[in-house]
């Protein structure tokens, strides 16, 4: 009879521990990943909160860049001739007239902000009568209430913190400007640099394809939402001008300024208006004319115009914008509301062209189809790197 040999405790049996150490191992190995990964996620969203200040600064800054890049490039191509706009001398206009401008707009803002803000002190006692009149079909103890609720908060206290916030607008354009002017200045070497640093001049153009791609749709986006903005603040101004309310240009302003922020903006302006109405007419039926109105000047433009001006261009998922807009607004307070799409925007063009990221881009785009307008056929795009 022959002999067994694979004597007890070897071959199959013997490799069967093994495999479990290294499975074990294995699973070690992938709970560390994760553990490093929430690390990197917890450092990550620290440094973004602790440098918001800054990081907003450099955000707004490379979205004016962006706007201003491409027309600067037009013009330097544009001949009369033998003569021609050198692409310096063209930056050095974009930098004093994007400077003239922000400095400009930060001033009216600052100025309109206090203009308001002390004079709604004044409205306090009016806006208690008004509020409170609003619950009155409720009975006298309600509206008693209401009122002794509503003196219960610091409307001055709020106030002042508001002021203070305003004040820091004019430190953040300054800072703006100063990146702009160092983004123009880097954008000379732009090119030398990203193919020395790819090694692969294929490579470094196709990375220019994605950033250019991500400039258009977010030119795009801004360009008809401040179309959109500014034709929304300027019926809200006229409705409240033809009224006879005071801050009509409030209105107006606060209005534009919020129809920026996706979604909510366009709420929070409505609310807002309305509120301004019921503090100085007093009267609820006047405010809730104020609302219908307003109400309806904001779905006529939102919902018409901007869907045909708009087009295909965004193709982002409207939930998507809803997490984006609650991220970024946690992370950097209102500014990252106003900012969120167009970084949603970047985020997801980038994913796109990344196989291994790729289903993240599909997530975020509102057919699924996350590709940018340079790929073809609607395939799956060819990886950066």
């Amino acid at each position: 009879m022959a002999r067994d040999v694979n004597p007890p405790g070897t071959g199959h049996e013997a490799a069967r521990p093994a495999a479990a150490a290294a499975g074990r191992h294995g699973d070690g190995h992938q709970l560390q990943n994760w553990l490093l990964g929430v690390i990197a996620l917890g450092i990550v969203l620290t440094m973004l909160v602790q440098a918001r200040f800054l990081l907003i600064s450099l955000v707004v800054a490379i979205i004016l860049f962006s706007l201003t890049a491409d027309a600067i490039h037009a013009i330097a191509r544009l001949r009369l001739g033998p003569l021609h706009i050198p692409r310096w001398l063209a930056s050095v206009v974009a930098v004093v007239l994007i400077s003239s401008g922000l400095m400009t707009l930060s001033a009216i803002v600052v100025s309109e902000v206090n203009t308001v803000l002390s004079t709604a002190l004044a409205y306090t006692a009016q806006a208690e009568a008004g509020l409170a009149e609003l619950f009155g079909w409720m009975g006298e103890d309600v509206q008693a209430a209401v009122v002794a609720a509503i003196r219960t908060i610091d409307f001055g206290g709020y106030l002042r913190a508001a002021a203070g916030q305003a004040g820091n607008i004019l430190s953040a354009t300054v800072l703006i400007i100063l990146f702009v002017g160092f983004l123009f200045v880097e954008r000379l070497w732009f090119d030398t640099k990203l193919r020395n640093l790819t090694g692969d001049a294929e490579r470094a153009e196709r990375i220019e394809e994605i950033i250019g791609s991500i400039m258009r749709r977010v030119n795009r986006y801004l360009l008809v939402k401040t179309l959109v903005s500014l034709l929304t603040g300027a019926l809200v101004y006229l409705l409240m001008r033809g009224l006879g309310f005071q801050f009509a240009e409030a209105s107006g302003i606060l209005t534009f300024v919020l129809n920026y922020i996706p979604n909510v903006g366009s709420i929070v302006a409505t609310i807002l208006v309305t509120l301004i109405a019921l503090v100085q007419a007093v009267e609820p039926a006047t405010a809730a004319a104020v609302f219908v109105a307003v109400t309806a000047v904001q779905f006529a433009v939102g919902n018409v115009m901007d869907p045909i001006l708009m087009g295909r261009a965004l193709r982002l998922s409207s939930f998507g914008i809803l997490l984006s807009l609650a991220f970024w607004g946690a992370v950097w307070g209102v500014p990252g509301m106003f900012l969120s799409v167009p970084i949603m925007v970047a985020i997801m063009i980038v994913c796109s062209h990344v196989p291994m990221l790729r289903p993240m881009a599909v997530i975020l785009s509102r057919e699924g189809l996350p590709e940018d307008e340079g790929v073809a056929g609607g395939g799956p795009p060819a990886a950066a790197g």
